[in-house]
């Protein structure tokens, strides 16, 4: 028994001791953390170039959904998907009886009105020579003949008119190419009634020319105010990886999208060997030249929050927060515009937890 209460004793003694050895080590979990440890550099004078990659779609440089004027059958189709065709080739026929008979009743009724001009003018002629003898016609029948020849001049000239727009309307049954292309859509074929009233209808043929491509991308407003008309870009396709094409920026939209803040860019692309198509899709890689004197720091010194965008300038041994706006960025630095100077001291850590203010002492 008194053996037992000795070793207990032992037991106790020993953890005392290892508490006691702990506290002395440092081990206290209430111990305060240690300082914030920050990182330091210097506002730069430097532009910073950029490389931009955006997403871009070529796009037929003219482009036409042919549709039918007038309403009728489909007599011929002359071409069908994948045709090359020239302006002014023959795309397909139309034919329509309803409207040639048309056609040969307003000419019929302009040769009725024509001879009755005719006879009306010959009246008038003779009764205004009879008239020179003083009471053989009387004034009134003399303007009443007039009347009747004008009447007639203005009748046949508007049955002329309803003649040539009926003629007119014939041509439509001929449909040919109004530029040189290719046929990419056809929904026809011999047989099938088209009517021109139909709406929401599908286009008979469509063609688009694809010797001559626009390339068309939308730019951030913030690049595209930097880029001129004849400015080369570089763009690769996703059908031909590695390969590099080149365009030359042709247009300018001039107009900035107010929901995603961008600009529409097109550059025109020669295609003589009818490799690309429209529709594929594109890479474009946007140099931009840095903003020349422009001020520079590391990219992990901007914070950017909610409501600003600042960095914290190192003075006196206190944080101060001094607001900026950003411009061209590459991997590490970024330009920045606001109450800096070339050699202010900057954290490069900064973060949103550090305020306006802040002790950097022991740094």
């Amino acid at each position: 028994m008194k053996s037992s209460i000795i070793i207990l004793a032992v037991l106790m003694v020993f953890a005392s001791g290892c508490s006691d050895s702990d506290s002395k080590e440092g081990k206290d979990p209430k111990a305060a953390p240690a300082a914030p440890s920050f990182e330091f550099a210097k506002v730069e004078r430097a532009d910073v170039d950029q490389t931009t990659k955006l997403p871009a779609q070529l796009a037929a440089y003219l482009e036409v959904s042919i549709f039918p004027k007038v309403n009728g059958y489909v007599k011929t189709v002359s071409v069908d998907i994948g045709s090359q065709v020239k302006r002014g080739q023959l795309l397909m026929t139309l034919e329509a009886p309803e409207l040639e008979q048309e056609v040969a009743e307003a000419k019929e009724k302009w040769a009725q009105s024509k001879l009755d001009y005719t006879i009306a003018k010959e009246q008038y002629a003779r009764l205004k020579e009879a008239a020179e003898t003083p009471g053989a016609i009387s004034p009134l029948d003399l303007a009443t003949s007039k009347s009747k020849m004008l009447a007639d001049s203005a009748l046949s000239n508007a049955e002329k008119s309803n003649w040539e727009r009926q003629q007119t309307m014939m041509g439509y049954l001929i449909v040919r190419a109004p530029f040189d292309g290719v046929i990419t859509l056809r929904n026809v074929h011999p047989g099938a009634l088209v009517s021109a009233e139909a709406k929401d209808g599908q286009p008979m043929l469509e063609l688009k020319q694809i010797s001559h491509l626009r390339l068309q991308v939308d730019i951030p407003e913030e690049i595209a105010a930097q880029l001129k008309p004849k400015d080369t870009i570089n763009f690769y396709l996703s059908a031909f990886p590695g390969k590099k094409f080149s365009g030359h920026i042709a247009r300018k939209s001039m107009n900035v999208n107010e929901q995603y803040r961008t600009e529409r860019v097109e550059l025109d692309v020669n295609n003589p060997n009818n490799i690309l198509a429209p529709g594929m899709y594109s890479d474009v890689i946007i140099d931009s030249k840095g903003t020349q004197g422009a001020l520079s720091v590391p990219k992990t010194a901007v914070v950017t929050s909610t409501v600003r965008k600042y960095v914290l300038v190192a003075k006196d041994g206190k944080a101060h927060l001094v607001d900026v706006t950003t411009g061209n960025e590459s991997a590490k630095k970024i330009e920045v515009l606001g109450n800096l100077q070339a050699g202010d001291t900057i954290i490069v850590n900064a973060n949103d937890e550090i305020k306006e203010g802040a002790s950097l002492a022991g740094n």
